[in-house]
């Protein structure tokens, strides 16, 4: 399995991930991995959610013409 090593991380960052490993009760590694694992899934399901759901509004609207807006357009000048 593949191995990530992530350098110069601030203490502050550190201390965090030690105290919500210990609230876990699991290693800071697993925490670490768990907080990725999470992050990613959580995120690449919200936007295929997200997207879903732009498209499914963008399919109720009415279909318009790009010609007939751009010229509207040059008429209201």
């Amino acid at each position: 399995m593949p191995q990530l090593l992530v350098r110069n991380v601030s203490e502050a960052v550190v201390a965090e991930l030690k105290r919500r490993a210990e609230a876990h009760g699991r290693s800071a590694e697993a925490e670490h991995r768990a907080i990725l694992e999470n992050t990613l899934t959580e995120s690449r399901e919200a936007f295929i959610r997200d997207a879903e759901a732009f498209r499914a509004r963008l399919m109720d609207r009415p279909k318009t013409n790009s010609t007939d807006i751009i010229r509207r357009m040059r008429d209201e000048r």
